[in-house]
């Protein structure tokens, strides 16, 4: 059974409620996730007690944002959609990710996934060997990546095939209000003589990145290429607090093969198909283990 026989199995009331909104649901989780940013951050700020190894849970909330961007591109975290489209813009200038641009990326993603010609995803190799299992882990490739893509849009030359001619302009000043952003952020730091943003947000960042790569590459890495999402995404079984970093994201195969389930009803929603998942894992450290044992 694929994933389309089993939404089209689905009651109409199964339906509308697995695909119900509610902005409640939505900020009450947006309220735990940015509050301990914010806790965090000005602990750090205010140099407490062995304050700089608290950079390193503030990194991992930070970069863990991209799932709470991944949601909001869907615009399924909150019922009204402003909320969405806010949450999604804060979220990704504080990844450098723009939001405009991942939507277009995201949603080919959906369209194409597994697909080695048209799924975007897969223009970036998954690593094969030791050395780009560790060049990957380390974020550096993805924080380039991200910076080249923000420079390159900003400047009118983006061409990638997934965003469409009537999006590029939107792309376009996206990119350039972000490098504005970061650019008054950094003259203000300079001018006030301070460096909190280096260790609230800039180097935080950067020592959580690694975890997020960890937990991405799950999600698809070596699920075999075919058009069936329970097959072709993975669900990953984790603990509440990771489920709960990752706005539900580890329910993977659940949310490809549904895309409008709002995060808080795909537990349920893995409780219907969780007999037809081809792709699962018992937590990270073993599909880590797995994916290490078959590299060159």
């Amino acid at each position: 059974m694929d994933h389309r026989t089993i939404i089209a199995s689905l009651t109409s009331e199964e339906r509308d409620r697995l695909t119900a909104k509610s902005d409640t649901a939505g900020l009450v989780q947006l309220a735990g996730h940015w509050g301990a940013i914010i806790f965090l951050g000005w602990l750090i700020v205010m140099r407490a007690p062995l304050w700089p190894l608290l950079m390193l849970p503030q990194g991992i909330l930070i970069v863990f944002l991209f799932t709470l961007l991944h949601e909001s591109v869907h615009r399924t975290p909150f019922k009204t959609q402003w909320l969405n489209d806010i949450v999604a813009r804060v979220c990704s200038f504080m990844i450098v990710l723009p939001s405009d641009w991942f939507r277009y990326f995201h949603f080919a993603h959906h369209r194409f996934t597994q697909d080695p010609d048209n799924d975007p995803e897969l223009a970036s190799p998954k690593p094969e060997t030791l050395r780009e299992y560790l060049v990957h882990l380390s974020g550096i490739p993805v924080w380039y990546g991200h910076i080249k893509m923000l420079a390159i849009n900003a400047s009118g030359y983006g061409s990638d095939p997934f965003v469409p001619p009537k999006g590029r302009s939107k792309v376009r000043t996206e990119a350039q209000m972000m490098i504005l952003g970061y650019a008054v952020m950094i003259g203000l730091s300079i001018y006030l003589q301070t460096a909190a943003l280096v260790y609230v947000w800039i180097l935080p960042a950067i020592l959580g990145q690694p975890f997020l790569r960890l937990y991405l590459l799950a999600e698809h890495g070596r699920c075999p290429y075919v058009a069936n999402m329970l097959e072709n995404s993975r669900t990953t079984t984790t603990t509440w607090l990771v489920r709960k970093l990752a706005w539900n994201m580890p329910y993977h195969a659940e949310h490809h093969a549904y895309p409008g389930v709002p995060f808080y009803r795909l537990p349920e929603f893995h409780t219907l198909i969780e007999t037809h998942l081809k792709q699962t894992e018992a937590g990270y450290v073993r599909f880590h283990a797995k994916y290490i044992e078959k590299l060159r």
